[in-house]
């Protein structure tokens, strides 16, 4: 860690603060391990993250998108039926909040629920990046 900060304290990287922050939050967000998750390329532009959500509805989940912070939220409700005796229970069912700081450019494009799996898919349109020349004035 102490090597992340010393290279953003370079007087040659001016305005990196809010960089700096996105990776320590990263950092962070990655030692957390529920639920578990893929991160997928899917073609040159495109970004497919994948959540097990064994148990979530659609009613119990939601994906917001917040300046380039992704996060994925999941909240069940106790079931209503309260005399249920488990034998065992390894299907986990606890409330959950994952959090991706997306690159910019990065798109969310949609969310969908399939088979106790959240996928979402994000590109990156086609832009074009054209050399911009300086003027340079005189005082």
């Amino acid at each position: 860690m102490t090597t992340r900060t010393l290279l953003f304290d370079s007087p040659f990287l001016l305005g990196f603060d809010h960089t700096r922050a996105q990776i320590d939050r990263a950092a962070r967000a990655a030692a957390d391990s529920y639920p578990p998750y893929n991160v997928e390329q899917r073609g040159e532009r495109a970004v497919r993250i994948t959540l097990a959500v064994a148990g979530f509805g659609p009613d119990d989940l939601s994906v917001t998108l917040e300046g380039r912070q992704l996060t994925i939220a999941g909240k069940r409700e106790p079931s209503a039926t309260g005399d249920q005796a488990f034998l065992h229970r390894g299907i986990a069912g606890r409330g959950f909040v994952r959090n991706f700081v997306l690159a910019d450019g990065l798109e969310v494009d949609g969310a969908e629920l399939e088979h106790g799996l959240l996928h979402i898919d994000m590109s990156r349109p086609d832009t074009v990046h054209a050399v911009r020349r300086i003027p340079i004035t005189t005082a």
